[in-house]
């Protein structure tokens, strides 16, 4: 589908004009501010949405303004008319070939028209990234957008789980080990238990002890006594046989204490409580290495849990990537040679910027083609800047059945049309209205 006619009225700085292209090259020359730029806007403004039209698309003094494609399956019309508060209004028509209407013509015009496919040295002009952006449309079914999103949110988490794991193997390293340090806990408790044990032990041997020195001051006592009362007896005859009495009573009180004395059994010997401590000690001491080295145990064990996170996120970010890559390897580019590089595209393997001019232009032009089969126009505008090779591989390009419109200031062809103060003022393949 190429345009057979261009009607545009008060568009920009044209009056009238009337194009019916004659071939593959439709050159739109003449001085700057005479109106070429208008013709080539006029086509775009007439095909693309409403947020492509500048402020002002009326020309200057009219209140009304027309533009008018005849693309052979269909027709496009699109007025613009000024309103008092300096707005600009624009409604569009698209008509079939046998003149019925489309009832969404804009989103008909949408299914036809590429970004690129009017102006393909605007793919030259764009960044690295710009151009990346326009290629991912030729691999179909990779939401890049997601694909990056995902990475980059696994990169920052692996970098945060990556410095965790560092932290805890710092931590790690920094309890410091005998190299004889024991494995295994003592259990302490039990030899507390065994200590308080021992003291009880000790404590009623020493009371027993106590007693059994009582008893004996109390026998000590009352032998002293029973002397004395026979020395009294002794001096108090008169008192003999109270006193014998007493004696003898408590004779026989010294008697049961000597014989249960006599009778209770050896004391047994201490528990040595000094060894007994020695060993608590050593079980603290013990104790407190195999913490240590339960503490660095679980600390590695949650260095290796965090390293083996920041490894499945590597994994994930590889994994997309690979699948990117994959999915950009089986995609059909339309230029031989082209590649993705990470935030450029690549031509024959160096980046796009540094091909040549002339290898630019080609796969501009061919990127622009492949990108909209259906409406086979081209727009280039500043044409001037193209040399004689340039113009060379435009036509070579053309001759694959589209259409180029160009717009340069001077043109050595006589089928180039004049466009002289917003109208065509010469050119065999055009006729002024």
């Amino acid at each position: 589908m190429k345009i057979l006619q261009l009607q545009a009225e008060n568009v920009k700085r044209l009056k009238a004009v009337s194009i019916t292209p004659n071939g593959n090259i439709v050159e739109i020359t003449g001085r700057n501010g005479q109106g070429k730029s208008s013709v080539l806007d006029a086509i775009w403004w007439a095909l693309a949405g409403t947020s492509h039209i500048q402020a002002v698309p009326i020309r200057k003094g009219e209140n009304e303004a027309r533009i008018r494609l005849d693309l052979g399956e269909i027709k496009v019309t699109r007025t613009f008319k000024r309103q008092e508060d300096g707005t600009f209004p624009t409604k569009i028509l698209v008509e079939s070939a046998d003149g019925a209407r489309y009832p969404s013509p804009q989103r008909m015009l949408d299914s036809l028209l590429g970004a690129l496919s009017f102006d393909p040295l605007a793919f030259t002009r764009m960044d690295g990234k710009e151009q990346l952006e326009a290629l991912k449309r030729f691999v179909p079914g990779v939401d890049f957008d997601a694909i990056d999103k995902a990475n980059k949110a696994d990169f920052t988490k692996r970098t945060d789980v990556n410095r965790d794991a560092r932290t805890l193997r710092s931590q790690a390293a920094g309890i410091s080990l005998p190299e004889d340090a024991p494995s295994e806990r003592i259990d302490d408790a039990a030899l507390v238990e065994e200590m308080e044990r021992a003291g009880e032990h000790n404590t009623d041997i020493e009371r027993r002890r106590a007693r059994r020195e009582q008893t004996e001051q109390q026998v000590a006592t009352h032998v002293a006594t029973i002397d004395d009362l026979r020395r009294r007896a002794a001096d108090l005859r008169r008192q003999a046989d109270a006193a014998d009495a007493e004696a003898d009573g408590i004779g026989e009180l010294a008697d049961g204490l000597r014989k249960k004395l006599a009778d209770a059994p050896a004391l047994p010997e201490p528990i040595d409580t000094l060894a007994l401590r020695q060993r608590i000690a050593e079980a603290g001491r013990v104790n407190a290495l195999v913490a240590q080295r339960e503490q660095r145990d679980r600390i590695e064990a949650q260095a290796k849990d965090v390293e083996a996170q920041a490894a499945a996120l590597t994994k994930a970010i590889e994994d997309r990537t690979a699948h990117r890559r994959e999915a950009i390897a089986k995609a059909e580019i339309p230029v031989p040679g082209i590649g993705f590089g990470d935030d450029e595209i690549l031509l024959d393997g160096i980046p796009f910027d540094q091909a040549s001019s002339a290898e630019q232009l080609r796969t501009s032009v061919a990127i622009a083609i492949a990108m909209n089969p259906k409406l086979r126009v081209i727009r280039v505008q500043d044409g001037s800047l193209l040399d004689e090779d340039a113009m060379r591989i435009l036509a070579e390009m053309a001759a694959a059945d589209y259409q180029v419109w160009i717009e340069v200031v001077q043109s050595g062809r006589s089928a180039a049309i004049v466009i002289e103060d917003g109208a065509v003022a010469g050119g065999l393949l055009a006729a002024a209205e």
